[in-house]
């Protein structure tokens, strides 16, 4: 496979068409349909199930767009740093995140390195903690920013300064609304939106309520908190989240109320072990280094 081939196998699947990705490419239309039948071929198993208005992807198809996606996204991070002239300070930095305010310590840091270095660019990747460990295994970021692992063993790793602090954030309206903070028996009595991330056996949360979640009325698991703060606005139950990730100041429709017994989390941004960094990400770190020391 060729990356040309990956980059056209991409646009059919995004186009759900041969026609319009043919357009999309100003490529020939029977080219393409014919370089995506050798690549057929050449895996030996169908990519495509091919209906009179859409093209859907194959389970073969839709495996070979996440590892296509990969490989280019790898490729032209590759590409971006071998290709920085020689002395130049340019290029970008890849960071992958869970939701947390604490993440601020990192764009301060990031701020300071565009303040000096104005051709360093970054990019920020959010999802939950097995979407960032995942890319960070793959190299596809260069630093993760993580939630609540107790196991950092196979990474180099700074602690952030900044703790988090579990609540619930629900409606106004909401009887529990009316408490100074909630306790676990009180969660047990309302339907909840509860994290993906916190599943886990491990997971700080579930240890708070006593390992067990079975019996929680758990309406939704959400790994995004804003998602889970529209399903609370919409009043599907309380979500069980981290502070400060969405306004309740004012009179807005949702307030936030801290668990009791008080319960904190602290973020990690780690990286892989034996990295040999390119000159943004180490600048990067260097002033993130200097950014948690001015916070300690």
């Amino acid at each position: 496979m060729e990356l040309r081939e990956l980059r056209y196998f991409l646009a059919v699947a995004r186009e759900q068409s041969i026609t319009r990705a043919a357009e999309h490419l100003y490529i020939a239309q029977p080219s393409l349909s014919k370089q995506m039948q050798n690549l057929e071929k050449e895996i030996g198993r169908p990519l495509f199930v091919r209906g009179s208005r859409k093209i859907v992807l194959t389970e073969t198809g839709m495996l070979l767009k996440k590892r296509a996606e990969e490989m280019l996204e790898l490729y032209e991070k590759t590409e971006d740093e071998l290709t920085a002239p020689p002395g130049a300070v340019r290029g970008e930095v890849h960071i992958g995140s869970g939701e947390s305010y604490a993440v601020q310590t990192v764009a301060r840091a990031a701020r300071a390195v565009q303040r000096d270095y104005p051709d360093i660019r970054f990019n920020f990747f959010s999802g939950d903690k097995d979407f960032v460990i995942d890319k960070l295994d793959k190299g596809l970021i260069d630093f993760g920013i993580l939630v609540d692992v107790s196991d950092l063993s196979k990474y180099n790793s700074l602690r952030l300064p900044i703790s988090d602090t579990w609540g619930a954030l629900m409606r106004r309206d909401c009887p529990l609304a009316q408490k100074e903070a909630v306790t676990a028996n009180d969660l047990r009595q309302v339907p909840l939106l509860y994290p993906q991330q916190a599943m886990l056996k491990d997971s700080q949360l579930r240890k708070w309520f006593g390992g067990d979640i079975e019996s929680l009325d758990i309406r939704a698991r959400c790994n995004l908190v804003y998602n889970a703060s529209v399903l609370a606005r919409e009043g599907m139950g309380c979500a069980v989240t981290l502070a400060r990730l969405v306004n309740t100041e004012g009179d807005g429709e949702l307030c936030f109320r801290p668990l009791s017994p008080r319960l904190e989390t602290f973020l990690d941004i780690a990286w892989k072990k034996y990295s040999v960094f390119p000159k943004p990400a180490e600048i990067f770190l260097q002033y993130l280094q200097k950014e948690i020391a001015a916070q300690t």
